[in-house]
């Protein structure tokens, strides 16, 4: 019998945990900086990371923050976070382990939600957004970051492609209007989106998910067969790095 989406997920990162936390991509950006800086000028009592991978925006959250808690699918991602949380000496870290879509929490739980490089990885995004609203306190805030679709259906196609070559958990890159009615529909009031070119270094962007070597070879076909309208647009390198696009939303 084959497995769940949360099952798959769990077995794609929590091997990964440590190589999440370490990864320079997920570590920095002006994305995750956008995130701080929100939590500095309204700081938080209580702080949700939904999805919170290898912690970064607990991180970057708990200096402004009462409490954070940093939630995942994966135990072992959330070990991971646990111990660079006290390394960093971040006692105010505290970690829940579950799914985006049932959340474990009362209804205005937190003042502050914020969700990175997650959502794509989410089985029912519609649910996991209205939970988020759900545990976000009146007149609280919300951000979310993700990689995001060109919206263009032929640049929308290889860009799932290859994102599921990579990592069989993906389920979709969504674009930006989509991000729109998908917070609308859940209750938020989505503000301006910022979006943003990130490039991916193509041996540590597969070394990270371990992608099975027969992927990268199709990833890697698939590159150098693109119309050159979407090598263009994703920026193909030579040795197979390239650039996506990425969205910073806040809601309200």
């Amino acid at each position: 019998m084959s497995k769940t989406h949360e099952a798959n997920v769990t077995t794609q990162f929590g091997p990964r945990a440590a190589a999440y936390v370490a990864s320079a991509v997920h570590a920095s950006g002006e994305d995750l900086t956008q995130i701080a800086a929100l939590a500095q000028a309204r700081p938080p009592a209580k702080a949700l990371d939904l999805g919170c991978g290898g912690g970064h925006v607990s991180f970057s959250v708990a200096p402004y923050a009462g409490e954070v808690i940093a939630f995942d699918l994966s135990h072992d991602m959330l070990t991971a976070v646990e111990n660079e949380a006290a390394g960093r000496g971040l006692s105010n870290i505290k970690t829940h382990q579950g799914s985006v879509e049932r959340l474990p929490f009362a209804d205005g739980t937190f003042d502050f939600v914020a969700s990175r490089y997650s959502a794509h990885h989410w089985h029912n995004i519609a649910a996991g957004l209205k939970e988020a609203r759900r545990v976000l306190k009146p007149g609280g805030v919300a951000v979310f970051a993700d990689s995001v679709s060109p919206g263009e259906y032929l640049l929308d196609t290889h860009l799932q492609a290859i994102e599921l070559l990579r990592d069989s958990s993906h389920v979709r890159d969504y674009a930006v209007a989509e991000w729109e009615a998908l917070l609308a529909a859940a209750g938020f009031k989505p503000g301006k989106p910022t979006v943003r070119r990130v490039r991916l270094e193509f041996a540590s962007w597969v070394a990270r998910m371990a992608t099975p070597e027969t992927n990268v070879r199709a990833i890697r076909a698939l590159q150098s067969s693109m119309p050159r309208h979407a090598a263009e647009h994703f920026a193909v390198e030579a040795d197979g790095s390239f650039t996506i696009d990425a969205m910073t939303l806040e809601a309200s």
